[in-house]
């Protein structure tokens, strides 16, 4: 199944872009949250080329925990106004819908 065909890699997309949106000020934290979401997206697009479902499911629980991570920095951001808040919220939003995605994947 290609990668693109994943509600899953679509939901990882907007959290990217929500991340990329919300502007953190902190450069470090920016860095960070930016690079998990686009891991995210990377590696869900690396497990649907895996050859085995044991495979793919290991990759897709590391992008579920790179959606955590950039939720994380989400959070924290808006908790100490370093962001755009609303898009912040967008972005948990993405986050939240994308892990539960990455949770059923990791049930089949």
């Amino acid at each position: 199944m290609p990668y693109e065909e994943l509600i899953a890699f679509q939901v990882a997309r907007e959290l990217l872009l929500a991340v990329h949106a919300a502007q953190i000020a902190d450069p470090k934290l920016r860095d960070q949250a930016l690079r998990a979401a686009k891991s995210a997206c990377l590696n869900i697009a690396e497990a649907t080329g895996r050859g085995t479902t044991a495979d793919q499911k290991r990759v897709y629980a590391i992008a579920r925990g790179e959606a955590s991570e950039a939720a994380a920095a989400l959070d924290i951001a808006a908790d100490v106004h370093e962001c755009d808040a609303e898009k912040a919220a967008a972005g948990k939003l993405a986050a939240r819908r994308l892990y539960a995605l990455l949770g059923g994947l990791l049930r089949m």
